[in-house]
């Protein structure tokens, strides 16, 4: 762990010497530091260079900055028990529904995966429900590997060899608008009005936690299983008000005695964590292994090195579902950190204990083309 003084806000990196962190990533957490009003930034084991702001952050300040969240308001990661009798991962990637289809509430209002929607849709906005989004977002069918703390689990209601559904995705276009109202008008400057923004990203966090729900109710009835509530739902891309301040989360997922699933790649485990984080960590864990190279490096050095057949299944033994060339490279287990690493170094400075891993199965990012893929929906 090193800590540094950047004007009066300090910047804390928790990872050990022996990590993968970049000096870029380092030096956007300094330029976020030297803002107004900031106090403290925590770089978890994950942190890696984002588009003005580092991602894989806590940021505490006086201030609330809109740019310090990005666009995705709302993203996170949450995990569903899930039962199904045969599990052949072949046949069920075929049944896996076309989430790049968004739910319509009057051209789909039969469709059983709306019975998760309790009340109003946030914000009325109806674009894009139940989609999976693109970049590293996610549906994963994964079985319950190692169990670390077996009560802690039981009282998850996991066990080895059980069978979960791990949903990561955001508040799709909702999230983007919200923040570039605000930039239109204010660039990366703060908000004028905390309030008012916050009214509006609380919403956003809402349809993202939907917008999960609807995506595991969806594969579920595909895969002939019937919908369960999540026993983990926690996002990484949010401002809370803490002890009178404003604690920005980029790619941080809160670890203040919550649980939560850190994802790997989809060629390794993910983990399933109790978090127990403290202010010098802004009370946040990482939310997943990080990047290790763009998405251009990713891509170039991938078609050097494999073939799209190969990417397609996953040193675990696990199927792809990708109809998008250049995404299968550009998220390729090998363009990310070693998630051991992560949770190691999370572990080391007392930050979040392992519970469990989830292997994956099947991990679906885009559907299939082509007349190859078989009939959608519920079969």
């Amino acid at each position: 762990m090193s800590e540094q003084h950047s004007a009066m806000a300090t910047v804390t990196v928790f990872a050990s010497p022996t990590s993968w962190i970049e000096s870029d990533a380092v030096a956007q957490c300094h330029q976020v530091a030297a803002l107004d009003g900031m106090r403290h930034v925590a770089a978890m084991p994950d942190l890696h260079p984002g588009k003005g702001a580092p991602i894989g952050a806590a940021m505490t300040s006086a201030v609330l900055y809109p740019f310090l969240v990005g666009s995705d308001i709302g993203c996170g990661i949450a995990v569903f028990p899930i039962e199904l009798r045969r599990v052949v991962p072949e046949k069920l990637a075929a049944r896996f529904p076309d989430l790049d289809r968004a739910l319509d509430p009057e051209r789909d209002a039969d469709d059983p995966a709306w019975d998760v929607l309790k009340g109003d849709i946030p914000a009325g906005h109806v674009e894009g429900l139940g989609t999976v989004g693109r970049g590293n977002h996610f549906v994963e069918l994964a079985r319950i590997g190692t169990v670390f703390e077996p009560e802690h689990a039981s009282r998850l209601g996991l066990d080895a060899g059980d069978l979960v559904l791990v949903v990561h995705s955001g508040s799709r276009g909702l999230g983007e608008r919200i923040l570039r109202a605000h930039t239109d008008a204010h660039g990366a400057g703060p908000a004028p009005d905390p309030g008012s923004y916050l009214a509006l990203h609380d919403e956003a966090v809402r349809w993202g936690s939907l917008n999960r729900r609807l995506l595991a109710a969806r594969v579920a009835h595909a895969l002939g299983a019937d919908p369960t509530e999540p026993i983990v739902d926690q996002c990484h891309n949010l401002v809370e008000v803490r002890d009178g301040l404003y604690l920005h989360r980029k790619g941080a997922a809160p670890g203040d005695g919550r649980d939560v699933l850190i994802a790997g790649t989809r060629g390794t485990p993910s983990y399933l964590v109790a978090g127990h984080a403290g202010a010098d960590a802004g009370h946040s864990v990482a939310h997943g292994a990080g990047r290790k190279m763009s998405r251009a490096d990713a891509l170039r050095r991938g078609r050097a090195k494999h073939t799209v057949e190969e990417l397609r299944r996953t040193p675990v033994g696990s199927v792809v579902v990708c109809g998008d060339r250049q995404l299968l490279f550009e998220e390729a287990p090998t363009a990310y950190k070693r998630i051991e690493q992560v949770i190691a170094d999370l572990v080391a400075h007392g930050l979040a204990t392992p519970v469990a891993t989830t292997v994956p199965l099947v991990t679906y990012k885009t559907p299939e083309l082509g007349p190859t893929r078989r009939k959608r929906g519920r079969p």
